[in-house]
């Protein structure tokens, strides 16, 4: 996971920011923005300037780049920390829904007027955008290099906007214009029909929800996920399933406070619990999850006492194989991590008897010095097992190039099989090392690996700067298994479900196809040297269950994936900004046509997390 502040500071020169990304062309929209303020730019000098005057009916402020005068509204959010500023809002609202009435002033330092202050605002109008604009975020609307005058305060503040089931529409996000290479930021919002353009007829207004249920559990940034649609996708453990691309749950809202938590702690949820109360403060667009209600008044958690899952244990001839995400695991990591992942292989996942494991890293973690052996790492999980009532468990491994599989520098994570030597044999083949390909040839009319453990591919640009999956042959009662394990790439570069592109722009998902075709070829090798080999293809696959990720690794039947067989609440392994949603993945080929599947749900929802993913695990009789 990629470390990061729960605010961005902000340039004092946003101006200049956007100066540069109007020049450049990057906000869609900005260049008719640009000149529209142009034209009015003589009207402005004279007449009045009301906040939603600025904030306009498009994304874009028609007086971006202009100096604004004595613009008039209540202080309703200060904020102290991250980027600094107040928001204020135009008690008396225009009669045109597209239009908001608050509005962002940042002063780069702590600001010195309080809630409550009825004030004059001068300054420039700049669009913002979180990330920059690379990112294809939205923009924030905001008042830079303001010169403020307070001319009262106590005053009662607007009434604010309740947002709620009701109100926020069904639709998503209207289709971004083709000649503005598929941005809205041009389209005049329509709050009525779709949800990105309600929330943005509000930026900065203050909002109010009642009580909502969480979907999101509380992170180390402090903030958390809330629904305001209980019935929108909802599952029996109370999240919100993200169940294709066009279902982006549209309840969905991040809560941060403006009260620093040094001053006042925030409240620790997971999901499926209450946010009970009222929730008000003013609604903000930050880089990490876009709208944001940042609350000057916070509800309270009620905890509805959300519990870790426990799958049950394998039959006496029923193999089971699981595939956990241990989340950069390294001897400097406390042993208190190493007991509680110990603990879930025993107790929440019944000891399988194969257990593929994503993010090992080396004998000594981050340290950037050439180190690749894992020995060190896999001993003490091991240990750590035996101790927590577990099996002796052996490991099978490669050991990567330095620094060539990506993720954290100097960590060199890898793909591990952990196996029961008492319930199931590993066929050892002449283990390759980092850049050696296994291969598949025909033994005695059946398929058999070249290298076990081996690497599939390695040379292969799809698996540049990324894991290359590991192979291995594993013998259960007589039948041979073949198990793949997998890390593709992350969806880093990704935009997000609230870019100013609709679509939003999925730049990752072309690396991870040529790597699920690199995988969907190696196994179609196995199937033709015996049709009916047992196979399975298994890990962190970074993509969900109807990408074409999947379906390129499912290309041609050579590979079913097995969340399928749950019930679509159930199909989740990690929870992002409030979605339940699949990046884990076990995958079988055809002859393992029968089947038990369970994604064990012990981290993914919970504020306190051993690892960010929750482990999959299947049974079936070879």
């Amino acid at each position: 996971m990629t470390a990061r502040s729960s605010s961005l500071p902000r340039s004092a020169a946003v101006a200049a920011v956007v100066a540069t990304a109007l020049a450049g062309g990057l906000l869609a929209g900005s260049t008719s923005a640009s000149a529209s303020a142009s034209a009015n730019a003589s009207a402005s000098a004279t007449a009045e300037v009301r906040i939603h005057d600025i904030q306009g009916t498009t994304r874009i402020s028609p007086l971006v780049g202009q100096r604004v005068t004595d613009v008039s509204g209540i202080v309703t959010g200060v904020r102290t920390y991250g980027s600094k500023g107040f928001w204020f809002q135009d008690p008396q609202a225009d009669a045109d829904a597209a239009t908001s009435e608050g509005v962002f002033v940042f002063t780069g330092s702590a600001p010195t007027v309080a809630v409550g202050d009825a004030v004059k605002v001068s300054g420039t109008v700049g669009e913002y955008v979180p990330g920059g604009t690379s990112s294809g975020n939205q923009s924030l609307t905001q008042i830079s290099k303001p010169v403020v005058t307070v001319v009262s305060s106590g005053n009662a503040l607007p009434a604010p906007v309740t947002v709620s089931a009701k109100s926020v529409p069904s639709a998503y996000a209207p289709e971004g214009d083709p000649a503005a290479g598929g941005s809205i930021n041009a389209l005049p919002l329509d709050p009525s029909a779709y949800a990105l353009d309600y929330y943005e007829s509000l930026e900065g207004t203050s909002i109010r929800i009642g009580s909502s249920r969480v979907v999101g559990a509380t992170d180390p940034h402090a903030e958390l996920w809330v629904t305001v649609k209980p019935g929108e996708n909802d599952n029996r453990r109370g999240g919100a399933v993200y169940g294709s691309y066009t279902s982006q749950n549209t309840g969905r809202l991040q809560i941060q406070q403006l009260a620093p938590v040094s001053q006042q702690p925030f409240p620790e949820a997971n999901v499926g619990d209450v946010l009970s109360g009222t929730t008000e403060g003013p609604l903000d667009f930050n880089q990490y999850g876009g709208y944001t209600l940042t609350a000057r008044t916070l509800g309270t958690v009620t905890d509805r006492g959300l519990e870790r899952e426990s799958t049950r244990p394998q039959r006496r001839g029923e193999l089971a194989v699981a595939t956990y995400n241990v989340e950069n695991l390294d001897p400097g990591d406390p042993q208190e991590k190493f007991d509680a992942l110990a603990a879930a292989v025993v107790d929440n996942l019944a000891s399988p008897d194969i257990l593929a494991l994503e993010e090992i890293q080396d004998d000594n973690g981050a340290k950037n010095d050439g180190t690749v052996s894992a020995g060190e790492t896999l001993e003490k999980f091991t240990a750590a097992i035996a101790a927590a009532g577990g099996p002796a468990y052996a490991w099978r491994t490669v050991d990567p190039v330095d620094n060539k599989d990506g993720g954290e520098p100097g960590g060199n994570i890898r793909q591990v099989f952990l196996f029961n030597p008492e319930r199931v044999s590993f066929t050892d083949r002449g283990a390759g090392d980092a850049t050696t390909a296994t291969g598949v040839v025909r033994e005695r009319g059946r398929a058999a690996l070249t290298h076990s453990p081996g690497r599939i591919d390695p040379a292969n640009a799809a698996w540049e700067n990324s894991r290359k999956p590991l192979a291995g042959e594993f013998t259960f009662r007589g039948r041979t298994v073949f198990v793949i394990a997998n890390h593709f790439g992350s969806k880093g570069g990704d935009e997000g479900l609230t870019s100013h592109h609709q679509p939003p722009v999925r730049k990752s998902e072309a690396k991870r196809l040529e790597q699920a075709q690199s995988v969907n070829a190696f196994v179609k090798d196995i199937l033709k040297a015996q049709r009916d080999a047992d196979v399975l293809v298994l890990g962190d696959i970074n993509d969900f269950e109807f990408s074409a990720t999947t379906k390129a690794l499912t290309a041609d039947g050579a590979l079913y994936p097995a969340v399928e067989s749950l019930p679509r609440p159930e199909r989740y392994s990690y929870v992002f900004q409030g979605n339940s949603q699949v990046l884990d993945q076990i995958l079988t080929s055809p002859s393992i046509g029968r089947f038990s599947y369970d994604s064990v749900h012990i981290n993914a929802e919970f504020a306190e997390q051993n690892s960010d993913h929750d482990p999959q695990v299947i049974r079936f009789r070879p």
